[in-house]
């Protein structure tokens, strides 16, 4: 947006356009001088404009979670990031001078019109006290006129009087300084009542309307349309009711057809649907929640799936946010240090306690280079969302540490293997339960010999029918797992695990929620009385 907010700025100019000017420096004394005598004109020439500028603000949800009133989070978010956009100053100033543009009457392109009535008032006032200071200091000063007293309350009474109104005004806009739009709303939703309040929510809407006003101001003042882009996230972590709020909020700011207001809502809708189906802004539309993301969204876009190079981009980032898990650094490190050991010719062991360090960092190494590599099979089942692959780089050297604390290695699973089975757990964590759940209940019942080399494919497709019995207790823990063809691909061709990995990995599995495997056990048990 920034790019083709340049292009546009590029090609206005070239077509011979006024450069557009910002509030900084001399452009500030510029803006109070308009703010405080001049009316904005909206003219045919602004219609025309093309350049555009954009104030970004992000609005995580999540933030304001706690809060009575999610929306009133929006509302001050929007206003103190437009003030610090633009300044406290300018801000307060047309709170109390401002005008709102109105359009042209013809076709003048004159986009300022001085304000005759202000003019006319100041002039006075300061006629006024000009005059009233005049007949003080000659009550005061002049020989045959101090004993007049009639001359110097006249004198004071007029001064006090014209003097007033300009300290009346100056202190409306210290007011303005030192409160912002934000701390006024902050102030009506911490009273007590409210929310019985007449007229609280009329009294948020002006204020909106002021910021709307504004904007409108300072898009003829830049010569430039601008637009704020509201990017809403962390929506599907709060409660049901807050999630409505926030929607009615956006419709709120959208009433106004000229308000220069864009939401970025970046949502899942499959959670968003059924907090709204549960709250009460669902009547009237058949208590559908798909129908009202419809009428509320004005341009739809789907994400498509993610590719395999945007999967390995989006996994380095999430290594690259863990300082621990910076394993190309910590991999250079020990080979250096194993270098200078060898040129050294030291003959003493180094100490366990670093030698299984050195290990770890190693077999860390290994497993996350299994994951970054296109060509491996692995990086094929990485998952698309950022949240799932952030939880994987932080649980592969979890496990990996747990299996060599163990003792795993040699014998136990490579990294590549183990990397794999955090991915498995990740992605299908009710068909691993259940599978996890017939190994345990086929081992207590002492198996056959060569039970230990079963596939666990195999394992699930003989007790594929006792799951699909199950299908309903179980459709809530179903719910978490992603393509079954993705898992049968994953257990039957590419990772072939049997019961003897299960078994060796099982116990340092921790990012497998074993509550779902107890109920299944709970589940079988009842099944077979």
């Amino acid at each position: 947006m920034r790019e083709e907010a340049a292009r546009r700025e590029e090609r206005e100019l070239q077509r011979g356009q006024a450069k557009p000017r910002s509030a900084e420096g001399w452009g500030l004394l510029l803006l109070l001088w308009y703010l405080a005598f001049y009316k904005p004109i909206i003219t045919e020439l602004h219609l025309r404009r093309k350049n555009i500028g954009f104030i970004f603000i992000r609005f995580s949800a999540w933030q304001y979670a706690g809060c009575d009133k999610l929306w009133a989070g929006l509302v001050t978010t929007l206003c103190s990031s437009v003030r610090h956009h633009f300044g406290a100053l300018p801000l307060s100033v047309y709170h109390v001078m401002g005008a709102r543009p109105r359009f042209a009457s013809g076709f003048s392109q004159k986009e300022w019109v001085l304000k005759r009535g202000a003019c006319l008032k100041l002039w006075g006032l300061l006629l006024v006290l000009g005059a009233g200071l005049g007949v003080l200091l000659a009550a005061l000063l002049v020989p045959g006129l101090k004993e007049h007293r009639a001359l110097k309350v006249v004198g004071s009474t007029v001064t006090s009087l014209s003097g007033s109104g300009l300290v009346l005004g100056a202190l409306s806009v210290l007011k303005n300084l030192l409160v912002s739009e934000k701390q006024k709303i902050e102030r009506l939703t911490n009273s007590e009542k409210f929310t019985s309040q007449l007229g609280f929510m009329s009294k948020v809407r002006g204020e909106v309307e002021v910021l709307i006003g504004f904007l409108a101001f300072m898009e003829i003042f830049e010569r430039r349309r601008l637009r704020v882009v509201l990017e809403i996230t962390s929506l599907d972590l709060c409660y049901p009711e807050k999630v409505a709020g926030v929607l009615n909020a956006m419709n709120t700011l959208l009433s106004d057809a000229n308000a220069p207001f864009i939401f970025v809502l970046a949502v899942d809708p499959s959670v968003i649907v059924p907090c709204l189906e549960q709250t009460g802004c669902m009547k009237g539309l058949a208590d559908n929640g798909y129908l009202y993301l419809s009428r509320t969204v004005t341009l739809p876009f789907s994400i498509p799936r993610m590719g395999s190079r945007s999967r390995l981009q989006c996994l380095e980032a999430a290594v690259q946010t863990r300082e621990d898990l910076m394993y190309r650094v910590i991999t250079g490190n020990v080979e250096r240090r194993r270098r200078r050991a060898k040129d050294r010719g030291a003959t003493a062991a180094p100490p366990r306690r670093e030698v299984a360090e050195e290990e770890a960092v190693r077999c860390i190494h290994e497993a996350f280079r299994c994951l970054h590599d296109g060509a491996d099979l692995l990086a094929r089942y990485l998952p698309s969302n950022g949240t799932q692959l952030r939880r994987i780089v932080n649980t592969v050297p979890v496990t990996l540490r747990l299996l060599l604390h163990r003792g795993g290695r040699p014998q136990g699973p490579a990294p590549r293997a183990a990397a794999a089975w955090v991915v498995l757990a990740d992605r299908w964590p009710c068909r691993l339960s259940w599978v996890l759940q017939c190994l345990e209940d086929a081992w207590q019942a002492r198996p056959p010999p060569g039970f230990e080399e079963r596939s666990l494919w195999d394992v699930f497709r003989q007790h594929l029918a006792e799951l699909c019995a199950l299908r309903q207790p179980l459709h809530n823990a179903l719910g978490l797992d992603e393509d079954p063809e993705l898992f049968e691909a994953f257990l039957a061709r590419d990772f072939p695990f049997t019961a003897r990995d299960a078994r060796a990995l099982l116990p340092v599995t921790v990012n497998l929620d074993h509550s779902i495997r107890h109920k299944m056990g709970l589940l079988r048990g009842l099944d077979r009385l």
